[in-house]
This record gives C-alpha cells, structure tokens and sequence, in this order.
C-alpha cells in the first residue's frame, strides 16, 4: 500500500490569482516561482490560449510542509455551503478569553483583507471558540 506523501487544496474560483494572493497573506504562504524560461508569471500567461489566460495560479508553504493551494476559474459561481473548508488554527494551545482575543486580533487582520466575519462561537461545555469566516469569494472557512 502506498502512503501519500503530499497534496494540494484546490478552490474553484471566479479570480484565481486575487484568491491566490488573499490566501497567501492569509497562512503567509507564497506564490512560486514562474515555469523555466519566464521571467514573470505574467509573461507565461501571456504565452497561453486568451481562454486559458488568467485560468490558474497557486501558492506554496514557504517551509514546504503545508499543502499547495490551487485555484482554477470555474463559470458557476459559489451557491452552497463548502463540503469541505480550511481552519486557520491560530488559538492552538490557547483557552479562554486568551484563545478568543488572539482569534478576534486574527478576524480584523483578515477582514481587512476582504474576508467576512459570519460569526463568532463562544466556547461551551463541548468546544472552544472559534470564528468562522468566508474568504473573498464566499469561500468559508474557520479561525480556530
């Protein structure tokens, strides 16, 4: 049996590369280096077919550890809630009103960046809070 040993996320997406640079200074990850032999991504987008232009774009963990993010224009736009959905954990280790101010401190960062606060959930006898949030096409996902 053969283990995986990497994957990526994929978005379905209206703008991959606004949606590609949101993400990237949501986890601080980075957009890769453009295909050999273009100096720019630009440049390589250029040389595609005008439908594919602007088609993709991605970002990478500068560390190498986290997954690919890979985000391709699709025609629909988003009508239901995601099947699956990304948590920023950024109150890991944290309880209290000290894991809900860093949650809250991360919610303005990323409102700034265009993404929407839907809610927040206040801890209870079974779970922590956590804010669940949509990126800047409705994408949700979660502070955690």
């Amino acid at each position: 049996m053969t283990s995986i040993k990497q994957f990526q996320v994929t978005f379905d997406c209206a703008e991959p590369e606004r949606v590609a640079r949101f993400w990237c200074e949501v986890l601080g990850y980075v957009v890769p280096p453009p295909p050999e032999g273009f100096a720019t991504w630009d440049d390589f987008d250029r040389s595609l077919p005008a439908e594919r232009q602007g088609s993709a774009f991605a970002c990478v963990d500068p560390s190498g550890v986290g997954p690919r993010l890979f985000f391709q224009r699709v025609p629909e736009g988003k009508v239901v809630k995601n099947r699956v959905h990304i948590d920023v954990r950024v109150g890991t280790g944290l309880v209290g009103e000290e894991r809900l101010a860093a949650l809250e401190a991360e919610c303005a960062r990323l409102v700034a960046l265009g993404a929407v606060h839907v809610q927040t959930l206040l801890a209870d006898d079974e779970n922590e809070s956590c804010i669940p949030m949509q990126d800047i096409e409705g994408n949700e996902f979660c502070l955690d």
